[in-house]
């Protein structure tokens, strides 16, 4: 019979069996920001509505149709957070990071929100992952980062990661290319989408991020932003990829890539996973370059460059891959119990074992003793420690060979110390 009351559409549940993916990944991820000098921060997850129509951009696909935006009683607009970056930067001028020593480093963890249709590795409410280094504008803190996720891909145990690349130009070379791009699909209008049609007023460089099929064919005959940067992003990109190149990382350019959010100039990325049965592979990492982010929320123009990882995707990837996450940490010990005042004992007993830090098993639900030792056997310990009416009134308890059946009697005070040293042997 199911449940009455379900979870929202496109929020989903992290059952026990998951956990142990996304905690490796954000191990994984922690100990890569740690040797990359990356400081975690936390953003709220409830912003100003503000915030991502100034930063993300009004025409894209985020603000105009996948936010979830509210009034509060005290009459603000404010929206759960769909993305890290903006977020980020705000933290960095609220809390005057522009005059710490540049680059200011900074990751983030944690559940961000769109509405958009459900489906496999795409929630409503996801998990994501991101690196930001802000204050730096050579083209070698943009390589770092791409191998920052490459890193952290193939850590994961992800094998078959391709990396694509493209430069989108900044305030002086993009304008050209807009123009040359909006002219070429305004003669092919009646070829593209309804929401494509749209973008060719509101940002014709939409229209490259399209995934309908409708607008493939147009898409792969237009005009290339590397065909039009002028000669300051063509040099950031030549070094970016000579870069890349040096890491031995393995990078195709798409020149049709841009990425979906309005604030990127010139390094743009994203990350796949590719092989065998990879029909359509989605990105799980992308980001770029974001010179003109910190000026548009009010700061002085600031170098800055960084990406967000789908950690839900990631999940899913390494599920596909079979790759194993090491087991539960291995029971040594397991304490069984037998009677009121055995029970009483043994949760003292439980206590003690935890703070030796010896790994403990126990049934404390079940009373016979032969349903506890079959639980015993499943965990594999190593030895079971028996306690029931008699010992917890002498003040012992029966230690159990669980490989050889043989049995002896410790004092109750000294066993604990008499386990470690076992197991130490």
């Amino acid at each position: 019979m199911k449940p009455k009351i379900q979870s929202v559409v496109g929020m989903h549940d992290i059952l026990p069996d998951d956990q142990k993916y996304y905690e490796k990944i954000y191990e994984t991820a922690k100990e890569i920001a740690d040797f990359y000098g990356f400081s975690r921060i936390e953003t709220p997850i409830l912003e100003d509505s503000d915030l991502f129509i100034k930063g993300t951009g009004m025409t894209t696909e985020i603000v105009q149709k996948q936010m979830f935006v509210f009034k509060t009683k005290g009459n603000d607009n404010v929206a759960l957070r769909p993305e890290g970056t903006p977020p980020v930067v705000r933290a960095y001028l609220q809390h005057g990071m522009a005059n710490w020593p540049p680059p200011v480093k900074l990751w983030y963890w944690g559940p961000f929100f769109r509405y958009e249709k459900p489906q496999a590795g795409r929630y409503r409410q996801f998990w994501q992952l991101g690196f930001e280094a802000i204050g730096q504008g050579g083209a070698i803190i943009d390589a770092q980062i791409i191998q920052i996720y490459f890193n952290l891909l193939r850590e994961l145990g992800l094998k078959d990661i391709a990396i694509e690349i493209n430069s989108i130009g900044d305030a002086i070379c993009r304008p050209q290319y807009r123009r040359a791009l909006a002219g070429y699909l305004k003669n092919r209008q009646n070829s593209l989408c309804a929401d494509c049609r749209r973008r060719v007023k509101e940002n014709p460089l939409r229209v490259l991020d399209c995934k309908e099929e409708k607008c493939q064919s147009v898409k792969a005959q237009a005009p290339q932003a590397v065909d039009h940067l002028c000669d300051e992003c063509k040099k950031h990109c030549q070094e970016v990829l000579e870069y890349l190149e040096e890491l031995g990382l393995p990078y195709r350019l798409n020149p049709y890539l841009v990425r979906g959010l309005d604030y990127y100039t010139r390094t743009v990325f994203e990350m796949f996973r590719e092989g065998e049965g990879e029909k359509a592979p989605v990105a799980l990492a992308g980001g770029g370059r974001y010179d003109a982010l910190v000026k548009m929320m009010g700061g002085k123009e600031t170098f800055a460059v960084g990406g967000g990882m789908g950690v839900d995707r990631v999940v899913l990837a390494m599920k596909a891959a079979d790759i194993e996450i090491g087991k539960d940490k291995k029971v040594k010990v397991f304490l069984a119990q037998l009677g009121g005042l055995g029970k009483k004992k043994s949760l003292k007993l439980f206590e003690e074992l935890r703070r030796a830090q010896i790994p403990t098993g126990e049934a404390f639900d079940r009373d016979s003793l032969k349903s506890q030792l079959r639980v015993a056997d499943k965990y594999g310990a190593r030895y079971a420690l028996l306690l029931g009416q008699k010992e917890a009134l002498e003040n012992t308890v029966i230690l159990r060979d669980m490989e050889s059946g043989k049995q002896e009697v410790l004092n109750f005070d000294a066993a604990v110390a008499e386990v470690k040293k076992r197991l130490r042997k």
